[in-house]
């Protein structure tokens, strides 16, 4: 079995992160190199607060200071999940193999 390459699965996101915060955030826009969304994971009623810079992957919620700086985090943060699980959801979702 091959080890997960936490950075391979990151640069594979990277290139494909519009359609995939598009799909993870539905409800929110793209404004420059950011996109714009409500929180999912609480009231929020205002977009703005909540980011993803969809050139680094770096994201953050600027009402409660939850952050973090891949599309690996992100999925983790979204999804209730352990960083290699969702490094593992987001390599299945994108092809990219480590078994």
């Amino acid at each position: 079995m091959k080890n997960i390459d936490f950075a391979e699965v990151n640069r594979a996101a990277l290139s494909s992160l519009p359609a995939i915060v598009s799909g993870w955030l539905p409800n929110g826009r793209r404004e420059g190199q950011e996109w714009v969304s409500l929180n999912p994971l609480r009231s929020d009623k205002k977009k703005g607060s909540f980011k993803v810079n969809l050139h680094n992957g770096k994201w953050s919620d600027f009402a409660t200071g939850d952050r973090g700086g891949d599309p690996i985090s992100l999925g983790a943060y979204l999804h209730g999940l352990s960083q290699l699980d969702s490094t593992k959801q987001l390599a299945k979702m994108l092809g990219v193999s480590y078994e």
